[in-house]
């Protein structure tokens, strides 16, 4: 596959985009931002009038949308992205989006003769930008094995995952993104409550992360707040709510009580409410600092 259409042109799917024009694939890209789209032109990209467009005449279509409707609305509604791509093509949507709206474009594409992946990624803008993103890919594995250098393109290739069958790869991704805000709100309480009893946070930091208790997020992550009071704001809270209430629906369709994720969905949405839409993903961290009254920067510890 050397066609490749890309829709989607933000934070994420730009810099993947450029990853792709740079591999030497032919690619032509789309997004309602104009902006976005210049800069993706600018990086080697043919611009389309349309998401239809974008799809013609492709052998593969990437999604990278914000949310479920979105997808929706680009694959099967008025974007008519599925019905331009031809026989034989495939659809690959690498946002994080729901298992039943995978499952509406996966009955649409196979009446159109599309194959179709679920392939959403992890590793923030950052890992975008430098082509070094985890990808998490459900469909059937001669597909995948099909679309394989493309992933190899814009990720890691040893964290290239294929999941098994259509909509695993959605699965883990917000699983995955589920257990991270859960440490986030973890290691705002474990923090500010271990400031509050007088410990140094510096030493604190320290020794929780060669405790045996210690994670990717609390040694690496959770720096952005302590070195610089960053709360990361390339993702932001209205895409937090938006996963965690996918993650939600998901456990109630596969009949699981979820008690902690119903909490930490609640917690991050009273973030969401208390520092606005676009509040930096790990502003439930500044929740707990504002009750506890400091700020959790190491500077100061």
């Amino acid at each position: 596959m050397r066609r490749v259409g890309f829709v989607g042109l933000g934070n994420m799917g730009g810099p993947m985009c450029g990853h792709l024009v740079r591999s030497g694939y032919s690619v032509s890209a789309y997004d309602l931002n104009g902006q976005a789209l210049g800069r993706a032109v600018h990086a080697g990209a043919r611009a389309a009038t349309s998401a239809a467009d974008c799809a013609s005449r492709v052998e593969a279509l990437i999604t990278m949308l914000p949310a479920p409707p979105q997808v929706e609305e680009v694959l099967l509604g008025s974007g008519e992205a599925l019905r331009a791509l031809a026989p034989g093509a495939v659809a690959i949507d690498m946002s994080t989006s729901s298992v039943a709206v995978g499952s509406r474009v996966l009955q649409a594409a196979r009446e159109r003769g599309v194959d179709v992946l679920d392939a959403p990624v992890a590793g923030q803008s950052i890992g975008a930008q430098a082509g070094t993103l985890a990808i998490y890919v459900g469909g059937e594995e001669h597909v995948f094995e099909r679309a394989r250098p493309l992933f190899e393109a814009m990720g890691d290739p040893p964290r290239i995952f294929h999941l098994g069958g259509h909509g695993a790869g959605y699965t883990v991704k917000l699983l995955l993104n589920l257990l991270w805000f859960i440490q986030s709100v973890a290691v705002g309480e474990v923090l500010t409550v271990g400031v509050r009893a007088g410990v140094q946070l510096g030493k604190l930091h320290a020794a929780l992360v060669g405790s045996p208790a210690n994670s990717n997020f609390l040694e690496r992550d959770v720096r952005m707040v302590l070195d610089s009071g960053d709360y990361d704001e390339a993702f932001p809270m209205r895409l937090v709510t938006k996963d965690l209430g996918l993650v939600v629906d998901l456990a109630r369709d596969v009949g699981m009580p979820v008690e902690l994720t119903a909490l930490v969905e609640q917690i991050h949405r009273r973030a969401r409410a208390a520092y606005g839409d676009d509040a930096g993903e790990i502003s439930a961290i500044r929740l707990y600092e504002d009750l506890a009254g400091v700020q959790l920067r190491l500077q100061d510890g």
